[in-house]
């Protein structure tokens, strides 16, 4: 089989196989060989790159690339993240214990300055303060805490 660049009287140019070059030649002559854009069966042969059997090998195909972490993976990744970031910013903050709803209106207000604070609070006492306007945020705590 060989692949032969084509061309018709229009000048589209496209690829015909056939079985030999003389095979081209006598399907050519009968008309058999039309142009598939105009329909033309005026057509004639442009050079066409040699295919050269070098007997060797042909190279190996790429290793394949790694496949990308699941949704699920990335999901697990990213929780992992912001748990982590949330606990060093747990363990930067000033513990304030007790006194957390109190200490986190003062410095929203500018009656004390402003730091990041942790401590304890109800989830109504957290409901009032994010009302007010006062940014908080649960911090999970470390695994020793947690035994």
């Amino acid at each position: 089989m060989i692949v032969l660049n084509l061309c018709c009287d229009h000048e589209h140019l496209f690829e015909g196989w056939f079985g030999s070059a003389a095979a081209f030649e006598t399907q050519r002559e009968r008309g058999q060989v039309v142009c598939p854009v105009c329909g033309s069966a005026s057509i004639s042969r442009r050079p066409t790159a040699p295919y050269v059997n070098t007997g060797s090998m042909p190279p190996a195909a790429p290793p394949p690339r790694p496949s990308p972490p699941s949704a699920t993976t990335r999901q697990t990744d990213a929780v992992a993240t912001v748990v982590a970031m949330l606990r060093r910013f747990g363990k930067e903050s000033e513990d304030v214990g007790e006194r957390f709803v109190e200490e986190a209106r003062r410095i929203h207000y500018g009656d004390s300055e402003a730091r990041n604070i942790k401590g304890k609070a109800s989830s109504d006492d957290i409901g009032e303060l994010i009302d007010e306007g006062i940014m908080v945020l649960p911090v999970p705590p470390d695994d020793e805490e947690l035994h």
